[in-house]
């Protein structure tokens, strides 16, 4: 294991140095000319110090005062150099960091997109979230100005180098061996530092991905006095947080510590070693004081690229926590194909398809069945007998393990996912409304539509009903999740949604669960509409709702237990009609006068009677009878 754990960081590092030269290569005409100018202004800044040994052995030593004038042109020109390109700089490698930022949140938000659901439910929305912004927040370390910096002071401690090497070779030996040491201290440092950074991405995902659950769940935790659970769990996560962070600041606090001994040696050495060399005649005080200062020039840049390389470390974690996302296959790749499709027709069968979510444990059993295009098929039974698997399947979400799924013929692994959902609707029990207006929630399967489709759909979904109270009408902004809206009412929006989307396939789980018994009613008479010529899935407690359904299929324990029409199967004496009877005692039992004996409306198998015959079941829900056909 420790192997394995060893290959896959040598593994991260070989692919981030690959994925960090592909953003580097992409931005390489500004970064060049980000390094032009640095370069220009690196070397307008050793214009001065290398003034030195003319100002002391020419203008003091030999009384040169004329060279005054020409020494001040020069400094002052460097330094006017100096400001200009690094005003320049700063503006054109800090522009390009933040578009490398967003172009790679782009890029992750977009992949992230075309992953299967099975990745979100895997992982927190949190972390989900730091990747696309804390984690790719580091490269403008790398692309903007920590790499061109890194580079520039490479370039500036190489021209210092040979300026000390011409000046006195012995003593730039003495010094390289202090710097070299330094050297193999950093590399060592960088190491341990690149790990913790990981961790810190981690750890600061995980505390997003508290913070999103608790202000999400606000309703949950205030109703279960929960405020001091949620405030020990943050404080743990954030506590590691701060352990990670104080074990970096020691890290960068011992590198920048080595620094400043790194100075102090390389200062006690020229004051030892230059004495001696003066006094030897082997170098003037010019020459002394010229390469005091170029020995700052070769030091400086190594400490600035000691603290940029911690950064580039940083930048590095990041792009390595963003590559675990790049290197899941998008759904095209696992559950989709590449064939075109037109128009759909809509006819979907299942064959022999078998599915479980954990090895072992099956979910689905050889389940077979044809929803012709145009009908209607609801789905019934116990929680956890395969329904809500059974949707899956239909909207290519997951795909079957054993057997396949068809639409129109085509194997739905075969097909282009876009292709194929752009012609579903769905409307599911929580239904999700995003922060905006309601005309944009209803808008959001067909962008574009025209008022008058919106207010049709609108109010087919008796949504027109509670949008007329607000003054902005379509306008009113419904806040996050549809905050400002009842459950009645952001359930009518998504069915408006579905009904402006005109799919081919509709897709209902307990769609009207959240409206009261009347609006449930008013709602059943559009979507009787929107059914018409649509392939429709219908997943209902409620039985009342599927009666008019072409079959009905009773899911038991993964397999289908019966099917058949709403009246079939009450005449037969199966689970559907067990389940009926049930449902109707317990909605007797609640709405009715609980002492009242109703023996004589339920007919038993021994009196001869059906469910479609003379006296019929009482209808749940409704309060009256099932009407004779």
């Amino acid at each position: 294991m420790p192997e394995d754990k060893e290959q896959q960081s040598k593994l991260s590092w070989t692919v981030v140095w690959e994925e960090s030269k592909d953003l580097l290569w992409a931005r390489r005409g500004r970064l060049a000319l980000g390094f032009g100018l640095l370069l220009i202004s690196r070397l307008a800044g050793m214009v001065l110090p290398a003034s030195t040994k003319v100002l002391i052995d020419e203008v003091i030593g030999n009384q040169r005062s004329d060279l005054l004038v020409w020494i001040a042109l020069a400094g002052g020109l460097a330094y006017l150099v100096q400001a200009g390109t690094g005003f320049a700089l700063t503006v054109i490698l800090g522009v390009t960091g933040q578009r490398a930022i967003t172009d790679l949140r782009r890029q992750v938000q977009a992949h992230m997109g075309r992953l299967p659901v099975t990745y979100f439910e895997d992982n927190k929305t949190g972390e989900l979230i730091s990747r696309v912004i804390n984690d790719a927040q580091g490269i403008r370390n790398l692309v903007g100005t920590g790499f061109v910096q890194l580079l520039g002071g490479m370039i500036t401690a190489t021209i210092a180098l040979g300026v000390l090497f011409w000046l006195n070779w012995r003593l730039t030996l003495l010094t390289m061996v202090l710097i070299v040491i330094f050297g193999i201290l950093l590399v060592v440092g960088f190491s341990r530092l690149r790990p913790i950074f990981r961790e810190r991405g981690k750890l600061m995902a995980d505390l997003s991905g508290r913070l999103t659950e608790s202000i999400n769940g606000v309703r949950v935790v205030k109703a279960y006095t929960a405020e001091k659970r949620e405030e020990r769990a943050f404080a743990h996560v954030a506590h590691k947080l701060l352990r990670n962070i104080v074990r970096s600041m020691v890290g960068v606090s011992a590198i920048s510590s080595l620094s400043s001994l790194l100075f102090g040696l390389v200062g006690i050495t020229m004051s030892i070693a230059g004495a001696h060399e003066v006094l030897a005649g082997r170098m003037t005080v010019g020459d002394i004081f010229m390469f005091v200062i170029f020995t700052g020039m070769l030091v400086t840049p190594l400490v600035q690229m000691s603290n940029i390389g911690t950064q580039i470390t940083e930048a590095f974690a990041g792009l390595d926590r963003i590559r675990e996302v790049f290197v899941e296959k998008s759904e095209e790749e696992t559950l989709g194909g590449r064939q075109e499709l037109d128009e759909i027709r809509g006819d979907i069968a299942f064959e022999d398809v078998s599915f479980g979510y954990k090895p072992g444990v099956p979910v689905l059993i050889d389940v077979s069945f044809e929803a012709r295009a145009g009908t209607t098929t609801a789905l019934v039974g116990s929680s956890g007998a395969g329904k809500s698997t059974i949707i899956s399947l239909v909207m290519a979400f997951r795909a079957p393990q054993q057997g396949r799924v068809t639409v129109d013929g085509f194997d739905l692994r075969k097909v282009s996912l876009h292709d194929y959902r752009s012609q579903l609707a769905v409307v599911l029990q929580d239904e999700f409304l995003f922060d905006g207006t309601i005309g944009e929630n209803i808008a959001y399967g067909r962008p574009g539509a025209s008022l008058e489709s919106l207010e049709e759909a609108g109010r087919l979904a008796r949504c027109d009903e509670f949008i007329e109270g607000f003054e902005a009408g379509y306008d009113t902004v419904i806040g996050e999740r549809g905050i400002k809206l009842s459950g009645g009412q952001r359930q009518r929006v998504a069915i408006a949604r579905a009904i402006l989307a005109n799919p081919r396939i509709l897709i209902l789980d307990e769609a009207t669960s959240s409206l009261d018994s009347e609006n449930e009613a008013l709602i059943q008479e559009g979507l009787e509409t929107l059914k018409q010529g649509r392939t429709t899935f219908v997943i209902a407690h409620r039985l009342s709702t599927i009666r008019s359904a072409d079959q009905i299929l009773v899911m038991d324990e993964g397999r289908i237990a019966e099917r058949g029409t709403h009246r079939e199967l009450l005449a037969s004496e199966g689970p559907y009609r067990k389940l009926y009877e049930t449902q109707y005692r317990f909605e007797r039992d609640q709405f009715i006068n609980p002492g009242e004996d109703f023996s004589d409306v339920v007919p038993s198998p021994s009196d001869g009677s059906s469910a479609g015959g003379q006296g019929g079941l009482p209808l749940p829900g409704s309060g009256g009878r099932i009407p004779r056909d």
